[in-house]
This record gives C-alpha cells, sequence and structure tokens, in this order.
C-alpha cells in the first residue's frame, strides 16, 4: 500500500463539521485550542456554533477547514499512519505543507488566517460566481470563456476530466454558463465560494500576500507535495514563497496533480478534511484505487483500521 493524503479547499465546509472528533478526542481539542490562541479567533466556536453564512466567509472558511485537516493528522500520527506523497485542493495546499513539516504549525495557522483575510479583502467590488462545469472537455470550456462578453471569466480549476471550475464576473459566469449548456455540459454547479478565485483579479491580495508570506518560515517539504500550480512536486529550486503568493491568482491543476501522484505508485487516497470532493476527482480519473475519506470519527476508526491492516 502506497499512500496519498489529499486536503479539501474552500467550498467543502459545512457547519459543525469535526464536532464529533473535537467531543471525543483529546488530540483534536488540544489541536483547536493551540489554533485558536494562535490567530486570536475561536475556532471551535466558529465552526460549530456560528452560521453557515458566517463560516462561508472567506477570512473564516479557510481557517476552519486548515485547522480540522491538522486535527485529523494529530490522529493519524499518533496511530503511525504516514503519507508517502500529498496534495491539496487551492487551500488545501497549505495543509499539505503543513503535514510535510515545510511550515510549522504556528506560522500556518498565522499564514491562512492572513490568506484568508486577504483574499476577502482584496476582492475588487462587483459580483464574483464560481460554477463547476461536468461534461465538457478542457479545450471546450477555455474556448466558451474566451468568447464570453458579458463579463470577465476563465477556468480556475482543472479538477478532473470533464469537470472544470470557471471563475469571474457574476454576468460573463451567468454567459459562460448558457453558452455551455448550448454546448452539451451534462451540470453545471455553483460553488460556495465568494470571489473570482484563481484568477488575475485577485492580484492585490497576492501581492500583499507576498509580503505576508516573508514573514514565515518556510522549508522544502519532507515528503513530496504536488503544487497546485503545475502539478510537480516542491523542488531546491522552487521560490515556494512566491508560489504560495502567485497560487492565488493562477489556475488549479489538480487533474494533473493525482495524475502525478497516480504515475508515481500511489494507490491508496485519503482525503482529511470535510467532504468527499478530491476522492471523487481522483474516482474520475482511476477507478481502482482505494479511495478514503476521513471527516467524522466513523470515517476516522474505519480508516485507522483499514490502513494500518
Amino acid at each position: 500500500m502506497k499512500i496519498g493524503f489529499l486536503f479539501p479547499g474552500q467550498g467543502s465546509q459545512t457547519l459543525g463539521m469535526g464536532k464529533d472528533l473535537y467531543e471525543k478526542y483529546d488530540e483534536v481539542k488540544n489541536i483547536y485550542d493551540e489554533a485558536s490562541q494562535v490567530s486570536g479567533i475561536d475556532i471551535a466556536k466558529l465552526t460549530f456554533e456560528s452560521s453557515e453564512e458566517e463560516l462561508s466567509q472567506t477570512k473564516n472558511t479557510q481557517i476552519a477547514i486548515l485547522v480540522m485537516s491538522l486535527a485529523i493528522i494529530e490522529i493519524l500520527n499518533k496511530n503511525g499512519i504516514k503519507a508517502e506523497m500529498c496534495a491539496g485542493l487551492s487551500l488545501g495546499e497549505y495543509s499539505a505543507l503543513a503535514y510535510a513539516n515545510s511550515i510549522s504549525f504556528e506560522d500556518v495557522i498565522k499564514i491562512v488566517k492572513k490568506r484568508g483575510e486577504l483574499m476577502q479583502n482584496y476582492t475588487p467590488d462587483g459580483e464574483w460566481k464560481m460554477a463547476a462545469v461536468l461534461g465538457l472537455d478542457d479545450e471546450k470550456v477555455e474556448e466558451i470563456c474566451k468568447n464570453v462578453t458579458s463579463g470577465f471569466v476563465v477556468p480556475a480549476n482543472y479538477n478532473c476530466p470533464g469537470q472544470i471550475s470557471i471563475s469571474g464576473e457574476k454576468q460573463g459566469v451567468n454567459e459562460a454558463i448558457e453558452k455551455m449548456k448550448e454546448a452539451g455540459a451534462r451540470k453545471i454547479v455553483e460553488l460556495k465560494t465568494s470571489g473570482p478565485f484563481h484568477t488575475e483579479k485577485l492580484m492585490e491580495a497576492s501581492e500583499k500576500l507576498a509580503n505576508e508570506l516573508e514573514n514565515i518560515n518556510v522549508k522544502l517539504p519532507e515528503i513530496p507535495v504536488i503544487k497546485n500550480i503545475n502539478a510537480m512536486p516542491y523542488n531546491n529550486s522552487d521560490n515556494m514563497k512566491e508560489i504560495l503568493a502567485k497560487h492565488v491568482i493562477n489556475p488549479v491543476k489538480f487533474s494533473k496533480s493525482a495524475e502525478y501522484m497516480l504515475k508515481s505508485g500511489i494507490d491508496t487516497f485519503v482525503e482529511i478534511g470535510p467532504g468527499k470532493t478530491l476522492t471523487g476527482f481522483v474516482k474520475r480519473i482511476n477507478r481502482d484505487v482505494k479511495l478514503i475519506n476521513i471527516n467524522s470519527v466513523e470515517t476516522l476508526e474505519k480508516a485507522i483500521e483499514e490502513l494500518k491492516s
């Protein structure tokens, strides 16, 4: 068994996520408490007791998902379950880097808190929207986005073959959706996000994030972490801080990241955090690999049993 960890990003959040883990495991509670001290946010209260609307604000979503993922990692580490490679979707790349000891616990909490705030506060004025398009190939989606005339829209997340998320101005995205339906898209799903993420419209947020990244230590991961930006592992020649800053204005290449992991021999993918979106993407690429999701006490205990056997 060759294990790869996957870490979800924004859009996978649900109110109350991780509450059963928090109530059962002292290690999980400790992670939430430590993260709350570092961030100055009561993350347990935010995640378990706020509202869907409050949790879905970018400045709150990112840190809440990160902390849930880090808490689950704590239990997996205690049980001796290790990954040989990992990747994350957008925000999830920070969880992956924390797992691979590239960024310390304290620094990853600080920088993800800042990233969420910057992506929220420096979203330009206007109405923005993201949507997942199923059933069209990459080239067709790219072509339709280029021909939209009513507003800015571009591909933002290359999720898996036949599924791309688009991002941009509400009018532009709506026009693209109509054109994609006409072109034979099987399904289109609006996403629970609040800005034109992974597009040039977040340039100011990217520049400010670059400044914030100078305040933390980042080193080469101890196991391969596949970058969203080009679907290759971080290496010695990478300027990691520059890559992380540019991350918010470049498309996420998750599909190719998963393919890289598969070619590297990963045969067991474990998604750590809310939802099961990423294992769903992997399944679309290769139905023969083992897929595990950990987002509750029940799924955690089952995963430990499977991964230790």
